[in-house]
Order: structure tokens, then C-alpha cells, then sequence
């Protein structure tokens, strides 16, 4: 389509989760609840590690920037969609949204990036535990938290970039509660089909570069545990990995529903819903995940307690 067709937006209005006034109040107070939660639980993990001289290893270095990542993304879309449930006006500037998309995309794309790197450094612990210390040095564990975060904003930039050059010269209202591209894409007067495939292409190649990450990591730690004659040592070496592949299940499994089907098969409503899990649950599970079978974790909460008592 020419661009000079297209209409000069100044802002977006966003639909929302719902418009039933009954359902408002209980939604509000179920989500408020949920953020507060994904809020303090996400600090409290990052606080903890850092406080916790113990927890200065880099498997706990990784779990802490998890929770950033975590918290970053849920905190660019959960409080505007909390103030919108009553909100007469939901609107949002076009920079608005543009910048709310990126930070949601780029801290997305490292948590999916960041979960290949965790599967790789539970392999490094458990295949060659001696050298572990020299093979994940802090040299090492620095530079793979560059690359997530550089390949995150890289290909946030390109999304947001490609995004927020389309047409838009019809309805600016956004059926959704923040700006995500497939109902931008329902907006725009533009053909939509050079996004569509950087999506397939860009974001399938990081879940699934993702996903092999983890796959391959995971069949060399099956090969080394074989090796253990130790019936603990069998059962340790597994419990290390239980909380990790429970997050990497529900992060990816959500992620591939999301954004790998055809336009013609959104369902907006829909994924409404699956839009509220991976912006607000997912980021809520993840620390709950992680600490409530953690030992190491349980035991610098409670040194945490009793320094505060006296």
C-alpha cells in the first residue's frame, strides 16, 4: 500500500481483558494478587542470591537474572493492565506502545535464550563436576549473559522496528490489554506477510535454537548420570533438573501456541487468555518453581529471617 495513504496515529486504544463490570472488580483483585506475588517473589530471589554468599555459584548467578528477565517483561504490561480494568481512557501514546513491545520482546527473547544457557550449565555441573568451577568461570557466565541480552535487544529492535512502520489508517483500537503484533497486524492497511515471516523465521529459530539447547544438553546429562552408580547421586543429579525442565515446558510450550500459527487462525479472544499466562503467571511460577524445592534457596531465606529477628 502507498504510504502516503496511511493516517498519522497519535495513539492506540486498547479494548482490554473484559468490558462486564461484574467480572472487573474479581479480575482486578486476582491479577493484583498475582503481580504482587510475581513482584515480591522475582525481588526476593534476586535479593537472596545476592545476599547469600552460598549463592554465588553460576547456576544461582543465572536464576537471578531468570527473575529479572521475569520481572521486566511482566512489569511493562502488568500495571498498565491493571489501571485500564477501570479506566475510562486506555489509551496509549504510539511511542508508548512501541517501547512497551520492545522491553516485553527483548526480555522475553533473553529468558528464552537464558533457559538454553541454564540447561547447558546443569550438563557442565554434572558431567565434569570438578572442573566446573574453571569451566564456568565468571569470565564465561558474563559473556553468555551479554550475548542473551545483545541477541534479546537485537531482535526486539527488529520486531519493533518492522511493527511500527506499517500503515495504520483504519481503527486504532487494539483488541488486546497491551501491544502485541497480532492484533497489530489486524490493524494495519499494510501487507503484513514480510513481519509474519521474520516472526517464523527470527523468533522460530531462537525457540527452537532454544529448545535443541536444552534437548542436547539434557541427553549428555542423561549420559553422564548413567555413569553414577550412586543411587543419591542418581536422585541429586536429577532434583537439580526437575525445576528447570518444569520452566522450560511452560514457557516454550506457550510461547510456540502464541506466535507459530497463521494469522487467519488468531483468536484474539483467546489469546487474551494465553496472552495473561505468559505475561503474568509464567513470570509468578518461575521463582515459586525454583525456591519451593530448592534447598540451598530455603536455607538462605531462613539465615535471612533470623538476621532480621535479631
Amino acid at each position: 500500500m502507498d504510504e502516503g495513504n496511511c493516517s498519522s496515529l497519535t495513539h492506540f486504544v486498547f479494548v482490554g481483558i473484559t468490558n462486564n463490570p461484574e467480572m472487573k472488580v474479581t479480575l482486578f483483585t486476582m491479577f493484583l494478587i498475582v503481580y504482587c506475588i510475581n513482584l515480591l517473589a522475582n525481588l526476593g530471589m534476586i535479593i537472596v542470591i545476592r545476599m547469600d554468599s552460598q549463592l554465588h555459584t553460576p547456576m544461582y548467578y543465572f536464576l537471578s537474572h531468570l527473575s529479572f528477565c521475569d520481572l521486566c517483561y511482566s512489569t511493562a504490561i502488568g500495571p498498565k493492565m491493571l489501571v485500564d480494568i477501570f479506566a475510562k481512557n486506555k489509551s496509549i501514546p504510539f511511542s508508548g506502545c512501541a517501547l512497551q513491545f520492545f522491553v516485553f520482546c527483548a526480555f522475553a527473547d533473553s529468558e528464552c535464550l537464558l533457559l538454553a544457557v541454564m540447561a547447558f550449565d546443569r550438563y557442565k555441573a554434572i558431567s565434569n563436576p570438578l572442573l566446573y568451577a574453571v569451566s564456568m568461570s565468571n569470565r564465561v557466565c558474563s559473556g553468555l549473559m551479554a550475548g542473551v541480552y545483545m541477541v534479546g535487544t537485537a531482535d526486539a529492535l527488529v520486531h519493533t522496528t518492522l511493527a511500527f512502520r506499517l500503515c495504520f489508517c483504519g481503527s486504532n483500537e487494539i483488541n488486546h490489554f497491551f501491544c502485541d503484533l497480532p492484533p497489530l497486524f489486524l490493524l494495519s492497511c499494510s501487507d503484513t506477510w514480510i513481519n509474519e515471516l521474520v516472526i517464523f523465521n527470527a523468533l522460530g529459530f531462537l525457540d527452537l535454537s532454544s529448545i535443541a539447547g536444552v534437548l542436547v544438553s539434557y541427553s549428555y546429562i542423561i549420559l553422564s548420570v548413567l555413569k553414577i552408580h550412586s543411587a543419591k547421586g542418581v536422585f541429586k543429579a536429577f532434583s537439580t533438573c526437575t525445576s528447570h525442565l518444569t520452566a522450560v515446558a511452560i514457557f516454550h510450550g506457550t510461547v510456540l501456541f502464541m506466535y507459530f500459527r497463521p494469522s487467519s487462525s488468531y483468536s484474539l479472544d483467546q489469546d487474551k487468555m494465553t496472552s495473561l499466562f505468559y505475561t503474568l503467571v509464567i513470570p509468578t511460577l518461575n521463582p515459586l518453581i525454583y525456591s519451593l524445592r530448592n534447598k540451598d534457596v530455603n536455607q538462605a531465606l531462613g539465615k535471612l529471617k533470623t538476621k532480621r529477628c535479631f
